[in-house]
């Protein structure tokens, strides 16, 4: 279930093996991204969610700065 975390939550579930997914395209994730990050593109997302780990928790973001 998709739940709201806070940076410093995304902080601890980072450092303790949670698998972070940034979702933007694959260009704007090569220019910009948080350090360990898996570009898994949000349009590819359903039908790449086999790449997960499903044992760890999973941060997905997307980073606009529009």
């Amino acid at each position: 279930m998709p739940t709201e975390a806070t940076r410093e939550q995304v902080r601890q579930l980072a450092a303790v093996g949670a698998q972070v997914v940034d979702v933007l395209p694959a260009a704007e994730y090569r220019s910009t991204h948080l350090p360990g990050a898996v570009n898994l593109p949000l349009k590819e997302l359903d039908a790449r969610t086999d790449q997960l780990d499903r044992s760890r928790p999973v941060i997905v973001y997307c980073h606009d700065t529009v």
